[in-house]
């Protein structure tokens, strides 16, 4: 290695999520709170990029570019659209996509749960319900012969960032300031983790691929006097999650930003320094500071940086904040903290989740009419990046 080289088979790649590409996903938690009357949501998902029916020209995007991995998730309410009835179109399906980055020399990271849950599951207990562990037991055996093939299989999709979100919805009703990411509801933290652990059992029993849970990462910053409420953000947020997947064999570390604390606790970045994505602080050293933090925790944990990436309009900014992350997650490489791969977030401009399709992630740009896809330069520089296996 240089100072700007990577490892021997490092994977360079981008992701996507099903719900935010998908389309159409009708059966679960988040299309029907997008339709609720007083919705959070600022739109509907609707026909999202139509991933479903254009995977195919997805994956030639991401091979095409030059890069060598690509993540993307399961839809369970697809696959298990009421208790008990299986649609075996879904799982082949997903099935066909693990094939289509295999034959494309790509490198296939499968998550099981990003975030949504079946209608029958949210309206019978969601994450925190009795039966719930039993169901997410049976919904990994479902889901094992479509990526059984993949190279890795992610159970829980950022358990630590759904805990926070009830405490952010109680918040919003109250009418508090919501400054940055409080600290998770620790029930809801230890449901999670649960859910994660019965997951690998399944995995882990029926002779998975690799398989780990993936987390939000933060750099976590004392402005002065905010040691004490720092601390506690992080073993919340970070440190307890990072415990529980001791014995996995990855940690998959999603990482766009930083938080700062005072004497009061959080404090809100900087006006100058905020993104399209929820007022998130432009902090690409992050990426280094929370794979570091990460390696201290589980210092024989292979790490993958599963997300990092910027929300702006702006590709020629695009490229800069990506090209730092990544100078800082070689220097973190290079001081011994064993990261075997980084994953964009995203390929496309998708649905971001409350914000509609306003925060603009994507290394593809896709019209919301026709579903065209126009590459960005971004995606150009990274996977020449990828080429080189190195910032060059």
């Amino acid at each position: 290695m240089t100072a700007s080289s990577f490892p021997e088979n490092f994977l360079w790649g981008t992701a996507t999520a099903a719900h935010q590409v998908e389309g159409g996903n009708v059966n679960n938690d988040h299309w029907e709170m997008e339709h609720a009357e007083h919705s959070p949501f600022v739109e509907s998902s609707g026909d999202a990029c139509d991933s479903w029916h254009r995977w195919e020209e997805d994956l030639d995007l991401v091979a095409g570019a030059g890069l060598n991995t690509y993540r993307f998730s399961l839809e369970w309410s697809r696959i298990e659209p009421e208790e008990g009835e299986v649609s075996r179109a879904a799982l082949d399906h997903y099935r066909r996509i693990v094939d289509g980055c295999r034959d494309r020399g790509l490198t296939p990271i499968a998550t099981l749960v990003h975030f949504t849950m079946p209608r029958w599951l949210m309206h019978d207990g969601g994450w925190t319900g009795q039966k719930t562990g039993d169901r997410i037991a049976r919904f990994t055996e479902l889901a094992l012969p479509a990526v059984r093939d993949a190279a890795y299989v992610a159970t829980i999709n950022e358990p630590n960032l759904m805990a926070v979100q009830p405490v952010i919805g109680g918040m919003a009703r109250r009418g508090e300031e919501i400054k940055g990411l409080p600290v998770p509801d620790q029930a809801v933290s230890e449901a999670l983790i649960g859910l994660h652990q019965r997951s690998m059992a399944v995995l882990r029993g029926a002779g998975s691929p690799p398989a780990g849970m993936t987390l939000v990462g933060l750099e976590y910053i004392d402005e002065g006097g905010g040691q004490e409420p720092m601390q506690a953000a992080r073993a919340a947020m970070m440190d307890q999650f990072l415990t529980a997947a001791e014995g996995d064999d990855f940690v998959g570390l999603q990482i766009y930003t930083a938080q700062r604390f005072g004497p009061e606790g959080l404090i809100a970045p900087p006006a100058d320094q905020q993104t399209l994505a929820h007022g998130m602080e432009r902090r690409p050293r992050a990426l280094s500071a929370a794979v570091r933090h990460a390696a201290t925790v589980l210092p024989d944990m292979p790490l993958l940086v599963t997300e990092n990436g910027i929300a702006t309009a702006d590709d020629e900014d695009r490229i800069r904040f990506t090209s730092d992350a990544l100078q800082s997650l070689c220097e973190a490489i290079a001081d011994g903290v064993d990261v075997r791969g980084y994953v964009h977030w995203s390929l496309l401009d998708n649905f971001e989740w409350m914000l509609g399709f306003a925060p603009t992630f994507g290394l593809v740009a896709v019209d919301r009419e026709t579903f065209t896809r126009t590459p960005k330069p971004s995606l150009a520089w990274l996977g020449e990046v990828a080429r080189r296996n190195g910032l060059g």
